[in-house]
């Protein structure tokens, strides 16, 4: 037999965990579940449901036979009902009770809920790992003065450390967006088939207060605080778009700032981890390539075009629900987890090790540096008493002879030299004025400021839960 397609987030990117929640045999178990909290708060409520019944549901739980499921599904054409067989196969006595006034999302959205708010927390403690990381490495590199760009073109100085603030915070806000998410989700619990709880109605007799006690509770057991308002047969579809909504932020945040990585990679000033027999080109024997930040960009990017599925999704379901969300959400609610998940390892794993080249940084930016310092130096030259309008024509004489130096001859620059060897400027400190930590204001206090304002109370709030590993794979 020929090989078969295999989905590279499972075989070469995602972590265990994240692969295992998503899975068929934990989705299962949690229909299971729902079964089991289904028929118990039935019973408690009143409906002829026997302890053996229970019994039997409860210890099938976990003894799962997908072997006999599949083949109901093949005859029958309907996931749910093959479980529901599938399942009664192994608790005979609860044949006749499992799904009691359910339909299938019954199981399906209220599973969906749970794995998305699981999957939710597992990216909120690879976030707040990486967010930890960052910390670290901005307070070691709050003094180093750099170059700053806008435009891409050389900027007015700033710190190492700064530019790894900015690199958090926006990751600051992505989980203030996940927690506000999280906190948003409830369940869909027990609405029957159109949402009108018509089926639950007739169970209980036309006992409104049971079945609104029947949906309190089903949630409460799912972990939720509340059951959505109102639903049709679905869940509102509009969640799965708030949900892609945050995974695509989170992975434009990693693309920018592993692009920026990639970019100082190139000039030399930073490396993220580079193995000891790790290849960067299979001809090139030389090239040590910032392959993990491509990757994030790769994960990222794949991320960020899944989002506009479940917002399509959303916007045609047609009155009560239409089933033309069901392939697309396997798809892209997984897969969506699964690379957000892939791609934060990656950065954890990144900012755990990167590697800052202070004298070439300091190169790169004294190269730029003399232009920018000829304001302080002009400044200077007025306060000692020279005349403001002769000391900017010199200024500007002396920059275009440095400029044309560099860019027609690949020279230093040696606009300072220049200015020292002036007349006009002899009495001036001109290495002084020049210092690049003079022209980085407030980016080292904004950096210690930062850190215990904002990141350390967030990362504190991840205290006493496991750090999650961050294995790069391949």
């Amino acid at each position: 037999m020929e090989g078969i397609y295999e989905n590279p987030l499972i075989t070469r990117y995602a972590s265990r965990e994240m692969m295992a929640l998503w899975s068929t045999e934990n989705r299962t178990r949690w229909w299971r579940r729902l079964w089991v909290i289904l028929a118990e708060e039935e019973q408690r409520l009143g409906l002829r449901i026997s302890d053996e019944a229970l019994q039997q549901m409860r210890a099938a739980v976990d003894t799962l036979n997908l072997d006999v499921a599949a083949r109901y599904e093949r005859e029958k054409r309907h996931d749910v009902m093959a479980h529901v067989h599938a399942y009664g196969d192994q608790c005979p006595a609860a044949r006749a009770v499992i799904h009691w006034g359910a339909t299938s999302c019954y199981v399906t959205d209220n599973a969906d809920l749970i794995l998305i708010r699981e999957a939710m927390r597992m990216v909120r403690r690879r976030l707040l790992a990486c967010l930890a990381g960052l910390g670290r490495f901005a307070h070691q590199q709050k003094g180093v003065a750099c170059l700053a760009w806008t435009h891409l073109q050389p900027a007015q100085p700033t710190t190492v450390g700064k530019r790894a603030t900015l690199w958090a915070y926006d990751l600051v806000l992505d989980l203030e967006e996940l927690d506000h998410r999280l906190g948003q989700l409830k369940a869909r619990s027990a609405k029957g088939t159109t949402g009108t709880q018509a089926s639950f109605l007739q169970l209980f007799d036309g006992d409104h207060e049971k079945v609104r006690q029947l949906e309190r509770r089903v949630a409460e057991r799912m972990g939720f605080a509340a059951p959505y308002a109102v639903t049709g047969q679905t869940y509102p579809r509009k969640v799965d778009a708030q949900t892609l909504d945050l995974l695509s932020g989170i992975a434009q945040s990693l693309h920018k700032i592993a692009t920026d990585l990639r970019l100082l990679a190139s000039r030399k000033e930073m490396e993220e981890p580079f193995e000891k027999e790790q290849i960067g080109s299979s001809a090139m024997a030389y090239k040590r390539n910032p392959m993990r930040s491509e990757r994030i960009c790769s994960l990222a990017r794949w991320t960020m075009s899944l989002q506009s599925s479940p917002a399509m999704t959303a916007a045609v379901q047609w009155f009560e629900r239409t089933l033309d969300d069901s392939a697309n959400r396997r798809l892209v609610l997984p897969q969506g987890f699964l690379a957000i998940d892939a791609a934060l390892i990656l950065l954890q794993n990144v900012v755990d090790g990167l590697v800052v080249y202070r004298r070439t940084v300091e190169r790169n930016l004294m190269e730029e540096l003399p232009f920018m310092a000829t304001e302080a130096i002009l400044m200077a030259g007025v306060a000692a008493g020279g005349d403001r309008q002769d000391l900017h024509e010199r200024i500007r004489v002396h920059s275009q002879a440095a400029a044309e130096r560099v860019k027609m001859e690949a020279k230093p620059n040696d606009l300072l030299e220049r200015l020292e060897g002036d007349p006009a400027f002899s009495s001036l400190p001109i290495r002084e004025l020049a210092d690049p930590n003079g022209f980085t204001g407030r980016a080292e206090k904004q950096v210690e400021e930062f850190l215990a304002e904002v990141l350390e109370p967030l990362v504190r709030t991840g205290e006493g839960e496991p750090a999650p590993e961050a294995q790069v794979r391949v």
